[in-house]
Protein backbone atom coordinates (compact mmCIF):
# COMPACT_ATOMS: atom_id res chain seq x y z
CA UNK A 1 0.00 0.00 0.00
CA UNK A 2 1.29 3.71 -0.59
CA UNK A 3 0.50 6.07 1.98
CA UNK A 4 1.86 9.64 1.10
CA UNK A 5 1.07 11.78 3.85
CA UNK A 6 0.26 15.49 1.85
CA UNK A 7 -0.52 17.17 4.90
CA UNK A 8 -1.25 16.30 8.84
CA UNK A 9 -2.31 19.14 11.75
CA UNK A 10 -4.53 21.85 12.85
CA UNK A 11 -3.50 24.02 9.84
CA UNK A 12 -4.68 21.08 7.15
CA UNK A 13 -5.24 16.96 6.61
CA UNK A 14 -5.15 15.01 3.64
CA UNK A 15 -3.67 11.88 3.21
CA UNK A 16 -3.58 9.37 -0.28
CA UNK A 17 -3.37 5.72 -0.28
CA UNK A 18 -3.04 3.67 -3.30
CA UNK A 19 -3.46 -0.23 -3.70
CA UNK A 20 -1.79 0.20 -7.14
CA UNK A 21 -5.15 -0.11 -8.66
CA UNK A 22 -7.38 2.92 -6.70
CA UNK A 23 -6.03 5.69 -4.82
CA UNK A 24 -8.30 7.32 -2.55
CA UNK A 25 -7.94 10.41 -0.59
CA UNK A 26 -8.60 10.90 3.02
CA UNK A 27 -9.58 13.77 4.34
CA UNK A 28 -9.20 17.43 2.12
CA UNK A 29 -8.27 20.07 4.42
CA UNK A 30 -5.78 21.88 2.91
CA UNK A 31 -5.93 24.05 -0.80
CA UNK A 32 -6.79 22.27 -4.04
CA UNK A 33 -3.56 22.87 -5.42
CA UNK A 34 -1.63 21.16 -2.66
CA UNK A 35 -3.77 18.10 -2.92
CA UNK A 36 -3.04 18.21 -6.97
CA UNK A 37 0.20 17.73 -6.31
CA UNK A 38 0.20 15.67 -3.43
CA UNK A 39 -1.60 13.04 -5.49
CA UNK A 40 0.55 13.41 -8.65
CA UNK A 41 -1.45 15.66 -10.82
CA UNK A 42 -4.23 12.40 -10.68
CA UNK A 43 -6.82 13.99 -8.89
CA UNK A 44 -9.74 12.96 -11.82
CA UNK A 45 -8.47 8.87 -10.95
CA UNK A 46 -8.91 9.31 -7.30
CA UNK A 47 -12.08 6.10 -6.89
CA UNK A 48 -13.45 8.82 -4.13
CA UNK A 49 -12.24 10.93 -0.85
CA UNK A 50 -13.05 10.22 2.75
CA UNK A 51 -14.21 13.14 4.53
CA UNK A 52 -14.03 12.43 8.65
CA UNK A 53 -15.67 15.85 9.97
CA UNK A 54 -16.84 19.04 9.35
CA UNK A 55 -14.04 21.03 10.38
CA UNK A 56 -11.90 23.29 7.57
CA UNK A 57 -8.48 21.58 8.47
CA UNK A 58 -10.32 18.32 7.28
CA UNK A 59 -13.26 19.70 4.57
CA UNK A 60 -11.70 22.71 2.73
CA UNK A 61 -11.46 21.60 -0.76
CA UNK A 62 -13.85 19.12 -0.71
CA UNK A 63 -16.44 21.26 -2.55
CA UNK A 64 -13.77 21.67 -5.28
CA UNK A 65 -12.44 18.05 -5.48
CA UNK A 66 -16.50 17.36 -6.24
CA UNK A 67 -16.78 20.23 -9.08
CA UNK A 68 -13.62 18.21 -10.83
CA UNK A 69 -15.55 15.08 -10.25
CA UNK A 70 -14.58 13.51 -7.52
CA UNK A 71 -17.01 11.22 -5.09
CA UNK A 72 -16.97 12.72 -1.38
CA UNK A 73 -17.69 9.66 0.99
CA UNK A 74 -18.94 11.54 4.30
CA UNK A 75 -21.73 11.31 7.03
CA UNK A 76 -24.90 13.71 6.96
CA UNK A 77 -23.88 15.24 9.65
CA UNK A 78 -20.35 16.67 8.01
CA UNK A 79 -22.47 16.95 4.86
CA UNK A 80 -25.13 19.73 6.68
CA UNK A 81 -22.19 21.38 8.15
CA UNK A 82 -20.25 21.95 5.29
CA UNK A 83 -22.74 22.26 3.33
CA UNK A 84 -21.99 19.74 0.95
CA UNK A 85 -24.47 19.10 -1.55
CA UNK A 86 -24.73 18.04 -5.27
CA UNK A 87 -24.77 14.10 -6.76
CA UNK A 88 -21.05 13.57 -5.90
CA UNK A 89 -21.70 14.11 -2.52
CA UNK A 90 -22.09 10.62 -0.61
CA UNK A 91 -23.37 10.38 2.36
CA UNK A 92 -22.05 7.34 4.33
CA UNK A 93 -23.70 5.89 7.89
CA UNK A 94 -21.51 4.30 10.25
CA UNK A 95 -21.04 0.59 10.23
CA UNK A 96 -23.02 0.08 6.50
CA UNK A 97 -19.31 -0.69 4.11
CA UNK A 98 -19.09 0.62 0.30
CA UNK A 99 -17.14 0.42 -2.62
CA UNK A 100 -15.10 3.14 -4.01
CA UNK A 101 -12.50 1.63 -6.61
CA UNK A 102 -10.78 -1.92 -5.17
CA UNK A 103 -11.36 -0.45 -2.05
CA UNK A 104 -14.17 -2.06 0.26
CA UNK A 105 -14.69 1.01 3.16
CA UNK A 106 -16.03 0.34 6.74
CA UNK A 107 -16.87 4.09 8.52
CA UNK A 108 -17.74 3.83 12.14
CA UNK A 109 -18.54 6.20 14.57
CA UNK A 110 -15.84 8.70 16.43
CA UNK A 111 -16.25 11.09 19.27
CA UNK A 112 -15.32 14.53 18.50
CA UNK A 113 -17.44 18.14 19.09
CA UNK A 114 -19.07 18.18 15.88
CA UNK A 115 -22.21 15.77 13.92
CA UNK A 116 -21.70 12.34 13.00
CA UNK A 117 -17.46 11.99 12.70
CA UNK A 118 -16.69 9.11 11.60
CA UNK A 119 -13.26 6.62 11.16
CA UNK A 120 -12.52 4.21 7.98
CA UNK A 121 -11.55 0.68 8.09
CA UNK A 122 -10.52 0.86 4.31
CA UNK A 123 -9.45 -3.06 2.45
CA UNK A 124 -8.14 -3.58 -0.77
CA UNK A 125 -9.85 -6.30 -2.84
CA UNK A 126 -6.73 -6.01 -5.21
CA UNK A 127 -3.82 -6.49 -2.36
CA UNK A 128 -6.27 -8.12 1.26
CA UNK A 129 -4.30 -4.84 2.79
CA UNK A 130 -6.11 -3.53 5.65
CA UNK A 131 -5.51 0.52 6.37
CA UNK A 132 -7.36 1.91 9.51
CA UNK A 133 -8.03 5.55 9.35
CA UNK A 134 -9.14 8.05 12.09
CA UNK A 135 -8.14 11.66 13.56
CA UNK A 136 -9.58 14.07 16.33
CA UNK A 137 -11.65 11.69 18.13
CA UNK A 138 -11.07 11.16 22.30
CA UNK A 139 -11.43 6.92 22.02
CA UNK A 140 -12.10 4.36 19.57
CA UNK A 141 -14.56 1.94 21.34
CA UNK A 142 -14.33 -0.48 18.48
CA UNK A 143 -11.32 -2.97 18.10
CA UNK A 144 -10.17 -4.51 14.88
CA UNK A 145 -8.63 -7.62 13.34
CA UNK A 146 -6.15 -7.78 10.37
CA UNK A 147 -4.64 -4.52 9.98
CA UNK A 148 -1.71 -3.88 8.07
CA UNK A 149 -1.59 -0.22 8.12
CA UNK A 150 -2.74 1.98 11.15
CA UNK A 151 -3.08 5.93 10.95
CA UNK A 152 -4.29 7.45 13.69
CA UNK A 153 -4.19 10.26 15.80
CA UNK A 154 -1.78 11.28 18.60
CA UNK A 155 -2.38 14.89 19.58
CA UNK A 156 -1.52 15.67 22.50
CA UNK A 157 0.87 14.64 26.04
CA UNK A 158 -1.01 15.19 29.15
CA UNK A 159 2.08 15.91 31.55
CA UNK A 160 3.34 18.53 28.48
CA UNK A 161 -0.32 19.98 28.14
CA UNK A 162 -0.79 20.14 31.77
CA UNK A 163 2.55 22.11 32.00
CA UNK A 164 1.61 24.31 29.73
CA UNK A 165 -1.32 25.58 31.10
CA UNK A 166 0.52 25.82 34.86
CA UNK A 167 2.96 28.01 32.43
CA UNK A 168 0.71 29.91 30.34
CA UNK A 169 1.47 28.92 27.05
CA UNK A 170 -1.78 28.04 26.57
CA UNK A 171 -4.88 28.70 28.15
CA UNK A 172 -6.99 26.38 30.27
CA UNK A 173 -10.10 26.81 27.93
CA UNK A 174 -7.83 25.22 25.19
CA UNK A 175 -6.25 22.84 26.87
CA UNK A 176 -10.26 21.76 28.03
CA UNK A 177 -11.34 21.46 24.34
CA UNK A 178 -8.21 19.25 23.17
CA UNK A 179 -8.51 17.09 26.40
CA UNK A 180 -12.30 16.52 25.30
CA UNK A 181 -12.19 16.21 21.73
CA UNK A 182 -8.32 14.61 20.75
CA UNK A 183 -6.58 11.85 21.49
CA UNK A 184 -3.55 11.53 23.99
CA UNK A 185 -0.44 9.30 23.41
CA UNK A 186 -1.57 7.18 26.71
CA UNK A 187 -5.17 6.78 24.51
CA UNK A 188 -3.18 5.71 21.67
CA UNK A 189 -1.24 3.09 23.36
CA UNK A 190 -4.16 1.38 25.11
CA UNK A 191 -6.16 1.52 21.61
CA UNK A 192 -3.00 -0.08 20.00
CA UNK A 193 -2.84 -2.76 22.64
CA UNK A 194 -6.59 -3.99 21.84
CA UNK A 195 -5.96 -4.52 18.03
CA UNK A 196 -4.84 -7.43 16.81
CA UNK A 197 -1.30 -6.39 15.11
CA UNK A 198 -0.14 -10.01 13.57
CA UNK A 199 -0.52 -8.67 10.42
CA UNK A 200 0.88 -4.37 11.03
CA UNK A 201 3.40 -3.30 8.67
CA UNK A 202 2.87 -0.01 9.14
CA UNK A 203 1.88 2.54 11.82
CA UNK A 204 1.00 6.66 10.83
CA UNK A 205 0.82 8.83 13.96
CA UNK A 206 -1.01 12.03 12.89
CA UNK A 207 -2.39 15.33 13.72
CA UNK A 208 0.96 15.77 16.72
CA UNK A 209 0.25 19.27 18.24
CA UNK A 210 2.82 21.81 18.10
CA UNK A 211 2.32 22.62 21.34
CA UNK A 212 1.11 19.78 23.58
CA UNK A 213 3.08 16.59 21.95
CA UNK A 214 6.36 15.04 22.30
CA UNK A 215 7.41 13.49 18.75
CA UNK A 216 10.45 11.44 19.52
CA UNK A 217 8.68 10.05 22.88
CA UNK A 218 5.68 8.95 20.74
CA UNK A 219 7.55 7.73 18.18
CA UNK A 220 9.55 5.80 20.67
CA UNK A 221 6.65 4.38 22.64
CA UNK A 222 4.49 3.20 19.49
CA UNK A 223 7.70 1.41 18.21
CA UNK A 224 8.59 0.03 21.56
CA UNK A 225 4.79 -1.34 21.69
CA UNK A 226 4.59 -2.66 18.28
CA UNK A 227 8.10 -3.51 16.75
CA UNK A 228 7.17 -1.91 13.22
CA UNK A 229 8.06 1.15 11.33
CA UNK A 230 6.26 4.44 12.83
CA UNK A 231 5.86 7.46 10.68
CA UNK A 232 5.01 11.21 12.36
CA UNK A 233 2.82 12.98 10.50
Amino acid sequence: MLINPIASGSSGNAYYISDGQSSLLLDAGIPLAQIQAGCGYKVSQLSGCLVTHGHGDHVKAAKALARMGVNIYTSQGTADMANLTGHRICTVRALESFRAGTFEVLPFDVEHDVPEPLGFLIRSTATGEKVLYFTDTVYIKYTFIGLTHIMMEANYDPETIEQNVKEGRIHAARAKRTIGSHMSIETVIKTLESFDLSRLQQVYLLHLSNDNSQAADFKRRVQALTGKEVYLC
